[in-house]
């Protein structure tokens, strides 16, 4: 008798059912994917289009939308893994209709959408809450770095930018006598020593590297840059009696929240991330002085209205000549942040997780320490919360020790009346550190230590751990693909949105 074998005969035609709905099972996740994206509204990727339907046809965004949702619920992120699953992935055959859009439509889908793709997080919360998987109650909440699309060599102080945006001018210039005569090339132009003379030169520069003769309009996304208006509440920066570095720093932290509700676009071209880079260290030396004229302005009315005096001796402020620290030429708004593999150039991922591993929110800083994080991650929540149409609120926040701030504890325990579990200790401590002691500290502690305060606790590492180990181990986000504060939440939220649609909505 012969052997019997089942024979795979790749010359026969039709390999695949002619209706593209039999290519799968009714229970795979591409067909869930599809019924969700048609449940939601997606009138914000449609508006973007022409309605009277002239100019080249583009794909129907509810399709994109269900390729970009499907892909990040399998862990596929690259623009061009994309493509080529499409090419080659029966359930991407299906999503598509058989259609194999190329990764740069691809890429500038995600790159035109991206607020919107963004937006796409409450309506999957939305979605959890109406399958009854929502429960708010008890949320834990923790952050994780990760790493940018930026190399930590590629940081540079500003003379080393100002001398490569020189270099590129140099090489568009007719000649280099003309240019710096009998000088030596490589040395800072006067007016680099000035705020005025830097902001004229960095103009100049724009100006003539990207191709315009100083007459033309500004560019669409840069019309409306201006500079922050900086405000000084008096009282709440003299109550936490800083002196002159309050003022500054209260200036720096203003312009860090301008860069996040007016985020600028990184560029692919070097040349462009150059300028950007310099502008960043520019406006960052300018709050400084704005903070210090605010500080000099509220000691001179002081001493004017004959109250107390305000500080020690004077320490005059003086103006560094060229603006200070550095910046990553890579990706400007990254920086380099100490993680558990070492020191990455990237951000602080921030997520808030309920009882039942839901992500509530969401977002991303730069910032290295978690301390700051406890009332903007809290209040995203409740925004994520009353977005979606969902009644109930948290009632228990917990987090490790790097969230211990008195002032983040005090306003979510006042007012988003939000109970607090956060250690004061950190684990690997076996005594209090020194000073944290009495007060909220030994109150904290004794919560922690009863029956009922420890066995809430301990739920913490189950709720939130796993979500992180299942998109970075799993789903291998270890690093963001794309550059900027925008870019990176979006991605970041895709990835957090992604796990409901991938195993919570399904179960």
């Amino acid at each position: 008798m012969a052997q019997n074998f089942i024979e795979s005969r790749r010359e026969q035609g039709f390999l695949l059912p002619p209706d593209v709905r039999d290519w799968l099972p009714a229970d795979h996740l591409a067909w869930f994917v599809i019924d969700v994206v048609a449940a939601m509204e997606l009138s914000e990727f449609y508006g973007a289009y022409r309605a009277d339907g002239h100019g080249r046809a583009a794909y129907e965004p509810l399709m994109m939308v269900t390729l970009v949702l499907y892909a990040c619920s399998t862990g596929v992120r690259s623009s061009r893994a994309i493509e080529r699953h499409c090419r080659q992935d029966v359930a991407y055959r299906v999503i598509t209709g058989n259609v194999v859009p190329d990764h740069a439509t691809i890429a500038r889908f995600i790159a035109r959408h991206e607020r919107a793709l963004a937006a796409l997080f409450d309506q999957v919360l939305r979605l959890c809450d109406q399958a009854g998987l929502v429960k708010p109650g008890l949320i834990a909440i923790d952050g994780t770095r990760l790493a940018g699309n930026a190399n930590s060599d590629r940081t540079r102080q500003f003379e080393q930018i100002a001398l490569e945006i020189l270099a590129e001018l140099r090489l568009r210039d007719e000649g280099e006598d003309e240019l710096h005569g009998d000088a030596r090339g490589d040395e800072l132009p006067e007016q680099l020593r000035t705020a005025e003379g830097r902001r004229e030169f960095l103009r100049g520069a724009k100006q003539k590297l990207m191709g315009n003769d100083g007459d033309d309009e500004p560019a669409e996304d840069e019309e409306d840059r201006q500079a922050p208006e900086f405000e000084f509440d008096e009282e709440r920066i003299v109550a936490r009696t800083q002196g002159r570095e309050g003022w500054r720093r209260e200036a720096r932290r203003q312009l860090e929240r301008d860069r996040w509700c007016h985020p600028d676009p990184v560029r692919r071209a070097r040349i462009e991330r150059l300028l950007l880079a310099a502008e960043r260290l520019e406006d960052e030396l300018d709050a400084e002085c704005r903070g210090n004229t605010a500080y000099e302005e509220f000691k001179a009315r002081r001493r004017k209205l004959g109250g107390r005096r305000v500080g020690g001796p004077p320490k005059p402020y003086t103006p560094p000549a060229t603006p200070a620290g550095k910046v990553n030429i890579s990706d400007p708004d990254s920086k380099r942040l100490k993680a558990r593999e070492g020191y990455v150039q990237g951000y602080n991922a921030q997520a808030v997780v309920d009882e039942g591993q839901i992500v509530l929110a969401a977002e991303i800083t730069n910032m290295n320490v978690d301390w700051s994080q406890l009332d903007p991650m809290v209040s995203a929540a409740i925004a994520e919360l009353e977005r979606a149409g969902i009644q109930a609120r948290p009632q228990i926040a917990l987090a490790d020790a790097q969230y211990w701030n008195e002032e983040h504890i005090d306003e979510v325990v006042a007012n988003k009346h939000v109970q607090v579990l956060i250690p004061p200790d950190s684990s690997s401590r076996e005594t209090p550190r020194p000073g944290w002691s009495g007060g909220r500290y030994t109150w904290m502690r004794n919560v922690l230590d009863s029956t009922h305060g420890e066995e809430l606790y301990k739920r913490r590492k189950h709720i939130i751990e796993p979500v992180f180990g299942h998109t970075r181990h799993n789903r291998s986000v270890t690093r963001f693909l794309r550059r900027g504060r925008s870019a990176v939440r979006t991605e970041w939220r895709l990835a957090m949105l992604t796990i409901a649609v991938g195993t919570g909505l399904r179960l």
